[in-house]
């Protein structure tokens, strides 16, 4: 269901286009992903989280920034 969640904002955050609010919101979508999953990461001592949600979402991060610039 979290996860749900969160797609639900990034999808909010495509549907606000390239506007500076559009931009925020994705951002701010994209990183509540990376906290989950380094939070996934750790407390379940699992590595695979890590790969599968976490590194996604900091390289999505680092798009979203680098794309803004």
């Amino acid at each position: 269901l979290y996860n749900g969640f969160l797609a639900a904002g990034l999808a909010w955050g495509v549907v606000l286009g390239h506007s500076v609010e559009g931009f925020h919101v994705r951002l701010f979508f994209a990183a509540c992903v990376l906290v989950a999953g380094l939070y996934g990461a750790v407390t379940t001592g699992k590595r695979a989280i890590l790969f599968m949600q976490a590194v996604p979402a900091a390289a999505a991060l680092a798009l979203l920034i680098i794309g803004r610039v």
